[in-house]
């Protein structure tokens, strides 16, 4: 029980954790971005889970722990292909920028760089194969349904004669 007068600062216990939990995935996203190649906040939110926002992996870059790994927050834009830092970095507003351009990545004059260029995504099939558990769905292929349909899919059914009333095949 809280004592009488106590304020409790920020969200409870278990809704950090959950924060945690979810920075941590992007964390780990990011940092598997190479040198020289940039992901959008939007594609990072749908990579991981269609639940998260944009906004929350950005929350999280913000947020990013310096513990050692060295997070790659810069090589993660918005998908204008601009900066979205200049407002946060008061003392340095083109930091991420000169991160970028000091990998490689170009801006052109209104401070783009080309996603087609520099954008990174995973690979599916290293993503798939990572993930315990995961089984391919089978491919559908004309032999296999013409196996399950008992012959060839394309044959057509062969007419049936009907006899009329007064016996005659019509």
């Amino acid at each position: 029980m809280k004592a009488k007068g106590t304020v409790t600062v920020g969200p409870p216990a278990n809704i950090r954790k959950g924060y945690d939990r979810v920075f941590e995935k992007i964390y780990r996203m990011v940092l598997r971005i190479p040198r020289g190649r940039v992901m959008t906040y939007g594609q990072i939110a749908r990579l991981l889970d269609d639940r998260f926002s944009p906004r929350l992996v950005g929350w999280a870059m913000h947020a990013t722990p310096r513990d050692g790994r060295d997070i790659p927050w810069h090589r993660v834009i918005n998908s204008r292909g601009t900066i979205s830092t200049g407002r946060v970095i008061l003392h340095q507003p083109d930091l991420q920028r000169l991160l970028l351009e000091a990998e490689g990545v170009v801006f052109n004059e209104g401070g783009r760089c080309d996603l087609a260029v520099f954008q990174w995504s995973p690979s599916l099939r290293k993503r798939r194969s990572a993930s315990p558990g995961f089984k391919a769905a089978p491919t559908r292929t004309r032999t296999n349904l013409a196996k399950r349909t008992n012959g060839p899919t394309h044959a057509k059914a062969k007419p049936t004669q009907r006899k009329s009333r007064n016996g005659n095949n019509s």
